[in-house]
């Protein structure tokens, strides 16, 4: 039996508020991000194409409104989707109580709390670090959330017993689906931090008869030195 396909595909360019961490930042989809939705249609159809892929009709996205729209784009204009589920497993990295707050109140936040030490200088990249606030949680602990949610959604999947696989499309963010491909045993942990992934150009992962993930098809993006971490 012909194992599912995992496609994961970052949301398209978005208005964001500066200096801020950007997961449950609340804003659409700007002008580059709906052409990039756009040009990911191609490269979807030219996937399934090149290695004979039979797409799930439900695309998965996080409830941010700028991958839903990403997957909006991508569903009105492939017929082999018919509708989109929207779900909390597939966020970014959550930072609790300081969502949406700048980097620099987050930090001054820390400072004057007496409970708390100041967190190290690379907190917002550091994948073990967990801001010590109500409903916070690492990068680790997201990419470990959206890896079991990829792989128990996997497992639902109607059983095929053709060899067309099952390719079934994830919209999310970077940060937490790189971590999730670490955790998946896809990327080397140094990898995390030397990778991003582009805008909705999708990477595609699978696994073999023994449980072993691998890489499909789909670009990473070498990230540029210094660069921040972003969803």
């Amino acid at each position: 039996m012909t194992k599912p396909v995992a496609i994961l595909l970052r949301h398209g360019d978005y208005h964001q508020l500066e200096d801020t961490p950007s997961a449950l930042q609340p804003f659409p989809l700007n002008e580059q991000g709906f052409l990039q939705a756009q040009d990911a249609v191609g490269l979807l159809k030219g996937f399934a194409e090149r290695h004979n892929w039979q797409f799930d009709p439900i695309i998965e996205c996080s409830n941010q409104l700028r991958s839903w729209q990403t997957a909006d784009v991508i569903c009105e204009a492939l017929d082999c989707f018919r509708d989109i589920k929207s779900n909390d497993h597939l966020s970014e990295r959550q930072l609790g109580s300081a969502a949406n707050l700048t980097v620099k109140v987050i930090e001054q936040v820390l400072n004057v709390d007496p409970r708390f030490e100041n967190p190290p200088a690379d907190w917002k990249s550091n994948s073990h670090y967990r801001l010590p606030l109500q409903g916070a949680e690492s990068l680790m602990e997201a990419g470990e959330r959206v890896a079991n949610h990829i792989k128990n959604t996997l497992h639902h999947l109607p059983s095929n017993t053709s060899d067309q696989p099952i390719a079934k499309l994830f919209v999310g963010h970077g940060a937490a689906f790189r971590h999730a491909a670490h955790i998946l045993g896809i990327l080397a942990f140094e990898d995390i931090a030397k990778l991003s992934m582009y805008h909705a150009k999708p990477v595609a992962l699978s696994y073999d008869e023994d449980g072993t993930w691998f890489h499909v098809c789909g670009e990473w993006k070498v990230r540029r030195l210094k660069e921040e971490y972003s969803d």
